[in-house]
């Protein structure tokens, strides 16, 4: 289990924002992150949607963080690309178990739990918190 490589450039691109303290326009963020500019303006746009970044237009135009970092937190960013976190498919409603039609299966139940404990640390890390590191 791993996250998307998206996810680790959507990471990275808050974290240079965050660390910025500024507006920077998508040409810089591209360089700072090492992430090709037309996949760092796809990622843009999934941050920008989640009110995680902010866009502006214009000849002062580009991105900055979009709310307070400590209002901001790793889980966020990772679910804004990946989707809601789950270790098994069977856990997020997208697959029924053929196995056990009426009820869940003790796994279903592990898995939820786990996936609930992983969540909850991911959401505990906030990018003020982050930056200071």
């Amino acid at each position: 289990m791993h996250i998307t490589l998206e996810t680790d450039y959507a990471i990275r691109i808050v974290d240079a924002l965050a660390r910025s303290q500024k507006r920077l326009d998508a040409k810089t963020i591209s360089e700072m992150t090492g992430v090709t500019l037309r996949f760092s303006l796809k990622i843009l746009r999934k941050l920008v949607a989640a009110g995680i970044i902010k866009s502006f237009k214009g000849t002062q135009g580009g991105y900055e963080i979009g709310r307070p970092l400590n209002d901001i937190t790793l889980g966020e960013v990772i679910e804004t690309i990946e989707g809601r976190f789950a270790l098994n498919r069977c856990i997020n409603g997208e697959y029924a178990c053929s196995r056990h039609k009426d009820h869940c299966c003790q796994f279903q139940k592990i898995f939820y739990e786990i996936s609930n404990d992983v969540r909850t640390k991911l959401y505990s890390y906030n990018f003020e918190d982050l930056t200071k590191k």
